[in-house]
């Protein structure tokens, strides 16, 4: 199986790169790499992938990216509307290290107040410590694809997203679309529970909610939500919560 992955990715290289020897030596690390990642860590990150992405061509979702998460300030990616609190934490001097991802996991909303993180916290120092090497050996390097580029991803929703991420959305109309929204989502960004949506990339909510539409997405409100929702109404509600900025 290891040779069988070393070869795969050399195979990619040489498509992409024209066979340097660079693209094949870079294969051959992330193939062995790859062997001394601790599956555990994946699984613990299985509960953080809803709304980050992390590796080769991660985006950000609902949450910001997390390659290169080591050691950067925090609130500090381009692209990303963060909370007023996790810039100001950024600007008061917080940067990303194992121990400050501790605190921070173990209760988000208790060690920066007012940030927009729905999730409750990760109890176990064990499960954190796991995480976070997993993390930390993953998010090595900070590729970060742009904001609007939805090509890594391949899934049955794509063909019906990329209709309506050719058009251009009305916000005023998302505005008046917004009201049933907000009766799950919190209008000024904060999460209690349920993710937030102010500020969330056109390209991920548009995309979003067609996997809801075709199933990909389990949750049975969202799927009754967006049943009946025109392509013209996606658009617009993406247009508006895009142009949002968190509180």
């Amino acid at each position: 199986m290891r040779d069988m992955k070393f070869w795969t990715l050399v195979a990619r290289g040489r498509a992409s790169t024209g066979g340097s020897l660079f693209a094949l030596l870079m294969a051959s690390s992330l193939a062995f790499a790859g062997d001394d990642l601790d599956p555990a860590g994946e699984r613990l990150f299985s509960n953080c992938k809803t709304c980050h992405e992390v590796g080769e061509g991660a985006r950000h979702k609902i949450g910001p990216h997390l390659d290169g998460i080591i050691g950067r300030k925090a609130g500090s990616l381009d692209g990303f509307k963060y909370s007023n609190a996790m810039r100001a934490a950024g600007e008061g001097g917080l940067v990303w290290s194992s121990e400050t991802l501790h605190a921070y996991l173990q209760k988000p909303r208790d060690f920066i107040k007012g940030n927009r993180m729905s999730y409750r916290g990760m109890a176990d120092e064990g499960d954190r410590e796991t995480l976070i090497k997993w993390l930390e050996a993953v998010s090595a390097s900070e590729p970060g694809a742009p904001i609007d580029s939805v090509a890594a991803t391949d899934h049955p929703a794509r063909g019906f997203a990329d209709i309506v991420l050719a058009m251009e959305g009305d916000p005023d109309y998302g505005e008046y679309l917004a009201g049933e929204c907000v009766t799950c989502h919190q209008a000024s960004g904060h999460a209690d529970g349920i993710p937030s949506i102010v500020g969330l990339p056109r390209d991920y909510f548009i995309t979003a909610l067609f996997e809801y539409k075709t199933n990909v997405r389990r949750n049975e409100v969202m799927k009754l939500r967006v049943a009946n929702l025109a392509n013209e109404e996606i658009a617009a509600l993406a247009a508006y919560f895009a142009g949002l900025e968190p509180q």
